[in-house]
């Protein structure tokens, strides 16, 4: 049974390993990176497993070759490179409290 949804887009910042390993993991599965996500909280917010056996093994693999050595236990204690941290900020346009539509009114 499908279930009719209202996506929106959003931005948020991952450890690039570990979105390199999801990113792998959704082509293995024949999906898109929204859906493995989507999958995965969904499966976390019922307390279950997100993943069978095979998936788990895959997965282990995938870190391997991406290099992802952080665990459960790392969750929460992640600090951002200070290099990295300033090139995300520079980036962020400075709120100005005004919606700008990009047409010229005049």
């Amino acid at each position: 049974m499908s279930t009719t949804v209202t996506r929106v887009q959003t931005g948020v910042r991952l450890e690039a390993r570990l979105l390199n390993v999801l990113k792998a993991l959704a082509a293995l599965k024949n999906t898109s990176l929204g859906d493995l996500i989507e999958g995965i909280v969904l499966h976390a917010f019922e307390g279950e497993q997100a993943f069978s056996a095979p998936t788990l093994a895959q997965i282990a693999e995938l870190k391997k070759i991406y290099g992802l050595d952080l665990t459960a236990a790392d969750s929460h204690q992640l600090v951002e490179t200070e290099r990295a941290a300033l090139r995300a900020t520079a980036k962020r346009p400075a709120a100005t409290g005004k919606r700008r539509s990009g047409r010229n009114r005049s």
